[in-house]
C-alpha cells in the first residue's frame, strides 16, 4: 500500500458493519475469464452490441453528456450518472474557455491544444469504462437477471464487479455512486493523472499553475429562479492528488443531491440541452458568438458579477465551434484495484457541504480580466 494511502486509513480504528461483506468479496479477487469463446450467443450479441453503443456515444464531450443524462432519465436510482452529466458539461466548459475570450489570451495554441487532450481523454477514458457498467445494470433490470458476471469482457476492474454485485442485492445509491467516484478516479491515475506525456507538457506548465492561482477552477451546479441565475459547486484542489480528487467526487455527489438544490438542477439540465458554451446558463455575461472585434484591445467585462455598461459579453464559443472530434487510441489494459482499503472511502460523512461558489467564480472571472490586463498584448 502507498504511503499515502496508509496516511488516509490510519485515522480508522474498526471497519464499520456494512462494509466487511465488502472486504470480504474484494479479497476473494481471482483472475476472470475475457475469451469471448467462451460466451454464448446471445452473451456475445449483448456485449458487442453495449461496445457499439459507447462508442458512438463517445465522440466528444457533447455526445457523452447527453447519454449521462438520457441513461439518468431512464434509471434515476444510478444517481452517478447524473453527477458525471454534470461533471461532462463542467468539462465541455472548460474546454470552450481555451477557445474563448480570456483564455486565449494567457495560453498559448500548443499550450490549449494539450489542455484540452488532457481534458478530453480524461472523460473519454471514464466513459469508455463507465458506460457499459451503466447498460449492463439496464439489461440487468430489464431482464430481472443479474449480468454483472460480463464485466470483465469490458476490462472493468474487479473492485466494480463486487459493487455491481453487492448493489444488486442491496440496492444501495449511495454506497454504489462513491464506488464509481472510487473507480473513476483510479481509473484514471495512471492512464491520464501520471502519464508522462501529460506530466512533461501540461501538469508542470506555467499556465496549469497559473489557473489554479487564479482559482479559476470550479465544478459548477447552475440553476435559475425566475430573477436571477444561480449556482453552487465546489472548488478543486490539488487536483493531481487522487485522495482529493475522490474526496471532491463525493463532496460534489452531496451537493448535487441535496434536497435544497436537485429539483432546480435537474430542471435546468432538463431545459437547457449542453453545447458546451458558457451562455448555456449565463447569456448574460457569455455569449457564443464573439462580439470583440478582431484585433482590438482587450477591455474588462465584469464588475461584481454584472456586466459593465457598455461592455461586451464574454466569448465563449459552443464545442463544435472550438474543438474537432478526436481519434482516441485504444484505453490503456491493466486493473487498477488491488488493496482492499479502498473501501474506506465508501464511509458516509455526516458533514454539510457548503455549496457557495458564485461570488468565488465571480471574482475568478475577474482575476483572471486583470491578469489579461497585466500580461498586455500576447506575444505571437
Amino acid at each position: 500500500m502507498t504511503k499515502e494511502g496508509s496516511q488516509i486509513f490510519d485515522q480508522f480504528k474498526r471497519l464499520p458493519n456494512e462494509l466487511k461483506p465488502i472486504k470480504k468479496a474484494l479479497q476473494q479477487k481471482k483472475e476472470t475469464v475475457t475469451d469471448v469463446s467462451n460466451l454464448t450467443n446471445h452473451e456475445a450479441k449483448l456485449v458487442q452490441s453495449i461496445k457499439s453503443q459507447t462508442r458512438e456515444n463517445n465522440l466528444n464531450n457533447i455526445t457523452r453528456t447527453k447519454a449521462y443524462l438520457d441513461f439518468f432519465k431512464r434509471n434515476p436510482a444510478i444517481e452517478w450518472a447524473f453527477l458525471a452529466h454534470m461533471v461532462s458539461r463542467n468539462a465541455g466548459w472548460n474546454m470552450t474557455d481555451l477557445k474563448g475570450s480570456l483564455l486565449t489570451r494567457l495560453m498559448t495554441k500548443e499550450q490549449q491544444e494539450y489542455f484540452f487532450a488532457f481534458l478530453e481523454r480524461s472523460n473519454w477514458l471514464i466513459f469508455h469504462d463507465a458506460y457499459p457498467q451503466l447498460l449492463l445494470y439496464e439489461e440487468s433490470i430489464r431482464t430481472n437477471k443479474n449480468q454483472f458476471y460480463l464485466l470483465p469482457q469490458f476490462g472493468i476492474s474487479y473492485f466494480m464487479q463486487v459493487m455491481w454485485d453487492i448493489y444488486y442485492q442491496k440496492r444501495d445509491n449511495y454506497q454504489l455512486s462513491v464506488a464509481l467516484i472510487i473507480n473513476e478516479q483510479n481509473y484514471i491515475e495512471d492512464r491520464v493523472i501520471q502519464n508522462k506525456d501529460y506530466q512533461a507538457t501540461l501538469m508542470e506548465s506555467l499556465e496549469f499553475k497559473v489557473q489554479e492561482l487564479l482559482e479559476l477552477n470550479q465544478i459548477l451546479f447552475p440553476f435559475s429562479d425566475e430573477k436571477q441565475v444561480k449556482m453552487i459547486g465546489q472548488s478543486v484542489h490539488q487536483f493531481a492528488s487522487l485522495k482529493e480528487r475522490i474526496l471532491l467526487g463525493k463532496r460534489l455527489y452531496q451537493l448535487l443531491f441535496d434536497d435544497e438544490f436537485f429539483s432546480n438542477i435537474y430542471d435546468m439540465a432538463l431545459r437547457q440541452p449542453h453545447t458546451g458554451s458558457r451562455k448555456d446558463y449565463w447569456p448574460y455575461i457569455f455569449n457564443d458568438i464573439n462580439e470583440s472585434n478582431p484585433g482590438e484591445p482587450f477591455q474588462e467585462s465584469l464588475s461584481n458579477c454584472k456586466l459593465i455598461p457598455g461592455a461586451n459579453r464574454l466569448y465563449s464559443p459552443t464545442l463544435e465551434n472550438a474543438w474537432s472530434n478526436v481519434e482516441q487510441k485504444p484505453a490503456e489494459k491493466g486493473d487498477w484495484y488491488s488493496d482492499w482499503e479502498v473501501i474506506h472511502y465508501l464511509r458516509k460523512d455526516p458533514s454539510k457541504v457548503n455549496g457557495n461558489i458564485y461570488e468565488e467564480y465571480c471574482e475568478s472571472l475577474e482575476k483572471v480580466e486583470l491578469a489579461i490586463l497585466a500580461k498586455g498584448p500576447m506575444s505571437k
